[in-house]
């Protein structure tokens, strides 16, 4: 089996709760020891092995399957919904820069035009506010005193 392309690409990657108490529940249905999705020649995890079992449960299931690269990027969408930031993301799918995560999922983080363009209007409108009482500051000390 090839190993992973990069140093990252061996990384503890958070498990949601929900999923982790289905993984132990399955885990004791079956009377395993340990819990290893899939095996082929020795190696706990083989990406062929999982395809195959996970398309004949969703057979099974009457569901739509999905690939491990769909169910990546399915996980980085969840998380950066979660608010997860984009450094963590980076790291947990094993990104080698924070700008490849923002390239590939930029789209999806928070901030879109309409709240920018609303951040930038009230940025101007503070900004002219402020230009506009520092005018009125000037112009009343070059006034002089205002008689009461």
């Amino acid at each position: 089996m090839i190993g992973p392309k990069s140093r990252a690409g061996r990384r503890s990657v958070p498990i949601a709760a929900v999923l982790r108490d289905h993984l132990v529940e399955h885990k004791h249905e079956a009377g395993q020891h340990e819990l290893v999705l899939a095996t082929l020649n020795g190696n706990a995890f083989d990406p062929a092995m999982i395809a195959e079992r996970s398309r004949r449960v969703w057979r099974w299931a009457g569901l739509e399957g999905i690939t491990l690269h769909e169910a990546r990027h399915t996980f980085a969408s969840l998380m950066i919904a979660a608010g997860v930031n984009a450094k963590a993301l980076a790291d947990y799918t094993g990104h080698a820069s924070v700008t490849i995560t923002f390239d590939r999922y930029g789209h999806l983080l928070p901030g879109n035009e309409d709240e920018a363009a609303s951040r930038l209007d009230a940025y101007l409108e503070r900004a002219d506010t402020q230009a506009r009482l520092a005018q009125l500051d000037g112009r009343s000390d070059e006034q002089g005193p205002t008689e009461a």
